[in-house]
């Protein structure tokens, strides 16, 4: 249920710890993001059981695992490694635009029988009240079906509040760039694999690197994977900047690129989806897409 706008965020806190403590035990599934860093400090204030965890599978961008492991002990809360197989799915790796429906649900189905094995009454993830009015959202379809529950989203609290929330809360997470998987980075139609993967992710790394050497400060960064070539985007601010540095394309080709070039239009989140027809996406409640969303693997 959606709190009422007037009602002040210190209260809305309460309400949402309230609510979480009211489960007799809850899975946090815990990507390290600011989401569901925020739900994990909100239950671990309740007073609920709670265990968190995280896949880390080759679509793990270097070092996630290890600030998520931190985050979770500063809390005092049990945190898991989870080895997500989702590159055995065939409509994993072959990248159509349901390609989250099927890592979501290999990642959810896992966290579904640990919650049983340890007799926690639910899953939950960090979607937030902005990831629902998404019109693409594939994974909150594969969410959805296996009746994982979403306190922020029903809480109303959108990724702005999310984030002061979190600084209210003194949080390290609360500013902390958003950090989709690696295969989010790799244009629909090109086969995920996980060699594509870590050259991805070498790539992210080499170019932070080169940036930072260069004195050139982005908050996002993403290098898109379109076949053999890359698309390297930086925050809009710097692009005139990281252009006229060669080390950062210099990197992404070290990386294992044939080509590469950076975007000037600057960091856009979810810029793969913004090629996507209207036909191609997928909304809760829609059952099946048009896309022809297969439920079996």
């Amino acid at each position: 249920m959606t709190s009422p706008p007037e009602m002040s965020l210190r209260q809305r806190l309460t309400d949402l710890t309230e609510q979480l403590g009211g489960y007799r035990g809850i899975l946090v599934a815990f990507s390290g993001g600011a989401d569901s860093a925020f739900l994990l400090a909100a239950a671990a204030r309740s007073e609920a059981e709670v265990l968190a965890a995280t896949s880390t599978s080759a679509s793990l961008a270097s070092g996630e695992w290890a600030a998520a492991s931190k985050f979770a002990r500063n809390l005092g809360v049990e945190h898991i490694r989870i080895d997500s197989r989702e590159l055995d799915r065939e409509g994993y790796r072959a990248n159509g635009p349901d390609r989250c429906y099927h890592c979501k649900s290999e990642l959810l189905d896992i966290l579904v029988d640990v919650a049983q094995q340890r007799d926690l009454a639910t899953v939950a993830t960090g979607t937030n009240a902005d990831d629902v009015a998404q019109e693409h959202r594939p994974g909150l379809l594969a969410a959805q079906e296996r009746k994982i529950v979403t306190p922020l989203a029903d809480a109303g609290f959108s990724k702005t509040e999310v984030r002061e929330a979190s600084r209210l809360w003194g949080l390290s997470t609360w500013d902390k760039p958003q950090a989709a998987c690696l295969a989010s980075r790799i244009a629909y139609g090109v086969s995920v694999d996980e060699e594509r993967l870590r050259r991805i992710d070498r790539a992210e790394v080499a170019v932070r690197a080169a940036l930072g050497r260069a004195g050139i400060t982005s908050t996002n960064l993403r290098v898109r994977d379109r076949g053999d070539s890359a698309l390297i985007e930086v925050d809009y601010s710097v692009v005139a900047e990281a252009i006229a540095e060669p080390t950062v394309v210099t990197a992404v080709l070290e990386a294992g690129f044939s080509t590469a070039e950076i975007d000037p239009r600057g960091f856009r989140s979810g810029s793969m989806n913004s090629d996507l027809l209207p036909e191609q996406q997928i909304r809760l409640g829609s059952g099946v897409s048009s896309w022809n969303l297969p439920f079996v693997d």
